[in-house]
């Protein structure tokens, strides 16, 4: 029997067979396993094996209303899966996860202030005491004449059904998901193994117990702080201070990862958290009534009192956090492994920054335009702006814009820099593959190169993406400017010589800048849907933001790998008893959901079962983004626990996928031991010169997956002749 795993192209079960005629014999729609249909001709695989396929892309994306989730839950998917990237060394990593949750923290209360920005920043205090403002906006100017607390309280309804708007799009497993949670230890057990094998969902329940208490918390002082700007009184410094508790208490339960993720605590802390979460929303309805009926006199601001400074000091605290965890992974970092880190231990920080900046982006681009629409579609950025937007998010679009034109610079300096290094190993590996080419060739030749030079450029993005997190760290700490009053024009007029209009132009091309950004996630999010060519593209961002566990961020996606290991083990378990061996055949991404599933499989299982890898990630980008949970020793426990039955085809014009324990490149010898036999290189592409029977040359593959071609079929007859072998009898 052959079982083949497809990667994250969606690619259909009749192309994954190469089978026209296909049929459903397990699993439904959203997950199932699919053979050739047995009344048509040539239904066997190479070497007379069964064929079967697995087909899952529509786990993490099978509907167009959970792809667009997809797209506005970006930034919590992010921090999720940086949690998962901290570097293999010293200690379980308690730094890490405790760093990693609060960020993911700070992202929900980013959110919730955005809410809040707009509805009683923008609208509630600025707007409806404008009469211009009002003027002609009848679905405004009916609350425009009341009072200030009535109006801050009523328009509190916005952020509240945005906290139930993320829960609803993050917080839910799927019915399709049901079925395969399982009880384990934790998300160290046997680290890969726990994909699929760990149940995260009680760790899930209270996480989000967490972040919800915590949105409202910070929804109540963002309205205390207004309320107390007008004079303080006992009821608001006592509800201040509750709302302050509450929060202190979310950021120490995070604090202990112990209490959140074992068994043992789950009753106590299920309880605490439990009343932490009743806690705030109760708070919080007493918050809003004491606001709408306080007969005082509320003060004359520009904006809402208090609002500012808090969603500076937020992004404060993002920077400290940011560099804290830098400093941490580096310090964690191991150099007991002899390849180079494609992140350099920096994954976690890295990938956190890139979920912060796109947070803030998002959120700065909401209030921006709503200003923008508010204000009659004009902001001059002078005080005679009828609903300017908050000057911490005027830092945060000039940053975003500075950082997003530094990082495309630095990446073109990388590209021009590394090309000659790239192009002359591209001329050495295409010399060695086609030493007798004709001179008829060398248009040929030259496109190879530059295929395989294209393909290195995988290793050149670990330092332009760090280059890209410290920018965002760096345009953060702007933030601290914005806390002193400070505007970017007049500070870039005064020590940089730049033009306070340029700066205000700079401001608005970011702000469009981001708007393109988020029409380009969406749009990008139904082609992914939608198209199975475009989402070969788009849908890699989804299929492996999606495969980890949700560990960091409750409103993450679900995962959809905690359905598809643990049914590929019972599908593989069902298929050994009935089959003289298994051959497990995974291309891209399927190669690393096949690796998790061997180690979940019953010993009596393993032993009949063999593997093929083709396009894999697991050592090229899985082994060194998330090292801790899939380092080189998770690779060789994965072939000792086959009996090294393993055969890897890697081409080197593939831009994604490699070799996995030595590159095998020409003239290198492999390496010592069982390892050594397990990687095959493919000449890529077979030849440069068109051959008699055909009037074009043999095509450039690439990442493509190489069902069809001889050598797969080889490596298939290679693999099952071993497992009649070894289960002869």
């Amino acid at each position: 029997m052959e079982l083949r795993v497809h990667g994250v192209s969606g690619a259909g079960a009749d192309l994954v067979l190469d089978r026209p005629h296909v049929y459903q014999v397990a699993g439904d729609r959203s997950g199932g396993f699919y053979r050739p249909r047995p009344d048509y001709p040539d239904t066997a695989g190479p070497g007379g094996v069964v064929l079967e396929a697995y087909r899952w892309s529509d786990l993490p994306s099978g509907t167009a209303t959970r792809t667009l989730s997809l797209v506005f839950l970006l930034p919590f998917m992010l921090s999720n899966v940086a949690i998962w990237m901290r570097p293999a060394g010293r200690g379980s990593g308690y730094g890490v996860k405790v760093l990693c949750r609060l960020l993911a923290l700070n992202l929900t209360l980013t959110y919730v202030l955005s809410a809040a920005g707009v509805a009683l920043d923008l609208i509630a205090w600025k707007c409806m005491a404008s009469p211009q403002c009002l003027a002609g906006r009848a679905w405004l100017s009916w609350l425009g004449g009341r009072p200030v607390g009535l109006r801050l309280a009523v328009l509190s309804a916005l952020p509240i059904a945005a906290v139930g708007l993320v829960w609803l799009l993050g917080a839910r497993p799927g019915r399709s998901y049901d079925a395969f949670q399982v009880t384990g230890g934790g998300p160290e057990v046997d680290r890969l193994a726990a994909v699929g094998q760990w149940d995260a969902m009680p760790m899930v329940g209270r996480l989000r117990a967490i972040h919800i208490a915590a949105a409202f918390a910070v929804l109540d002082l963002t309205l205390l702080a207004a309320l107390a700007a007008a004079g303080p009184s006992p009821a608001a410094i006592g509800l201040g201070a509750v709302a302050a508790v509450v929060l202190t208490a979310c950021a120490a339960l995070l604090c202990a990862p112990t209490l959140l993720e074992r068994p043992s605590a789950a009753q106590v802390t299920d309880r605490v958290t439990s009343a932490l979460r009743a806690t705030a929303c109760g708070l919080t309805v007493v918050t809003l009534v004491l606001v709408a009926t306080a007969g005082i006199r509320w003060p004359n601001s520009d904006g809402l009192p208090g609002y500012g400074r808090l969603i500076g000091w937020v992004l404060v605290s993002q920077m400290v956090l940011l560099f804290v965890l830098a400093m941490l992974g580096l310090w964690r970092r191991t150099v007991r492994d002899p390849r180079p880190a494609l992140l350099r231990g920096l994954g976690a920080p890295v990938l956190a920054a890139v979920a912060v900046g796109l947070a803030g982006a998002l959120s700065a681009e909401l209030i921006y335009r709503t200003a923008y629409f508010l204000n009659r579609r004009a902001i001059t950025g002078r005080p005679g702006d009828l609903a300017a937007p908050p000057l911490a998010y005027k830092w945060a679009i000039f940053t975003f814009f500075s950082t997003t034109i530094a990082a495309v610079l630095v990446g073109g300096v990388m590209v021009l820099f590394s090309r000659r290094g790239r192009r002359r190993a591209a001329a050495a590996i295409v010399a060695a593959d086609f030493p007798d080419a004709p001179a008829r060739a060398a248009a040929r030749l030259e496109r190879v190169k530059k295929t395989v030079a294209r393909a290195r450029f995988t290793e050149r993005l670990g330092p332009l993406a760090i280059a890209y997190a410290s920018l965002t760290a760096l345009g953060l700490g702007a933030s601290v400017l914005g806390l002193f009053g400070l505007q970017p024009s007049p500070l870039a007029e005064r020590f940089l010589g730049v033009p306070s209009g340029f700066v205000n132009f700079v401001i608005v091309v970011g702000s469009y800048l981001i708007a393109v950004v988020v029409v380009a996630l969406v749009v990008g999010g139904l082609f992914a849907y939608r198209t199975a060519e475009f989402r070969r593209y788009v849908g890699v961002l989804w299929d492996l933001g999606t495969f980890w566990p949700r560990a960091a961020h409750p409103f993450a996606p679900p995962c959809y790998a905690e359905r598809a290991v643990p049914e590929l083990a019972k599908r593989i378990s069902y298929l050994a008893g009935r089959h003289r061996g298994v051959l497990l055949t995974g291309h891209s991404h399927g190669s690393v959901l096949l690796a998790a599933t061997v180690l979940q499989l019953p010993p009596e299982v393993r032993r009949r079962v063999a593997l093929l890898t083709y396009g894999s990630p697991l050592d090229r980008l899985y082994a060194r983004l998330f090292p801790a949970y899939l380092g080189r020793d998770v690779l060789h426990q994965v072939g000792e626990q086959i009996d090294w039955r393993w055969l890897n085809l890697w081409r080197e014009t593939d831009p994604i996928g490699g070799w996995i324990f030595a590159p095998h490149r020409p003239g290198d010898p492999p390496p010592a031991g069982p390892s050594g036999t397990v990687d095959r290189r493919l000449r890529d592409p077979e030849d440069v010169v068109v051959p008699a029977s055909d009037s074009v040359p043999p095509p450039i593959r690439g990442h493509w997956p190489c069902e069809s071609e001889p050598r797969f079929a080889a490596a298939v007859c290679e693999l099952a002749d071993r497992l009649r072998e070894r289960n002869r009898g």
